[in-house]
């Protein structure tokens, strides 16, 4: 087999996959949409986003390796990034507070299911809260390597794949952060990452909601 026949089946199948995905999250009254690459994704999002809104960001690798907060605040957008160095314990929580109140929320999320539901999991609880209610408008930025079959999958995706990243990223010594795989019994650290799970096995009621699935792996 070609290597351009690999290439096409791969192709293929990242599509395929997407559209199951897209098809269950619509039904579950999300506006759902798909794009080939990051690339793409940052043109589609700069296009959604007004150039006046006020973003908030969660925290996410995902937007990040897409250059997206970096396009925003160049073209003029006020983006409350709770990740900008040097900012004290206080000052990151007001940025925190102000996402709440965002015209604009963006974020990724740690899994999305076959069936449309979106799994996150927590330290703190702005990114989720955020996602949640309060920004009149919330878009999710998922890659490829985030889709699961299911909720059970997902928790055990963010327990052992995102969160033993995220813990070596930011320094912390949980667990995972050490082993690289998840021993919740015995993570009783004050920085522990995972301590609030959300489903959202629907759209919440009040916010208007766009998952965007790129077909890359983008974010852990």
């Amino acid at each position: 087999m070609s290597m351009s026949s690999l290439s096409e089946a791969k192709k293929w199948f990242v599509e395929t996959r997407c559209k199951l995905v897209i098809d269950s999250l619509q039904k579950n009254g999300f506006k759902a949409m798909y794009v080939a690459s990051k690339g793409d994704a940052l043109r589609e999002l700069l296009d959604m986003i007004p150039a006046e809104a006020t973003v908030g960001v969660g925290g996410s690798v995902t937007l990040r390796e897409m250059g997206l907060i970096d396009a925003l605040t160049k073209r003029g957008n006020s983006v409350a990034d709770h990740w900008k160095p040097k900012l004290s314990r206080e000052e990151r929580n007001e940025v925190r507070r102000k996402q709440l109140s965002s015209d604009v929320f963006l974020s990724s999320s740690n899994a999305v299911t076959m069936d449309g539901k979106l799994v996150n999991i927590d330290g703190s609880g702005n990114r989720v809260a955020s996602m949640i209610f309060g920004p009149r408008k919330v878009i999710v930025v998922a890659g490829v390597n985030k889709i699961v079959e299911d909720v059970i999958e997902g928790i055990t995706r963010v327990r052992n794949i995102a969160a033993p990243m995220n813990a070596r990223r930011l320094g912390i010594k949980s667990p995972c952060g050490v082993t690289g795989k998840c021993d919740e019994e015995n993570c009783e650290i004050p920085e522990r990452l995972c301590s609030i799970i959300t489903i959202l096995e629907r759209r919440p009621s009040d916010t208007d909601f766009t998952v965007m699935l790129v077909g890359e792996e983008l974010g852990y």
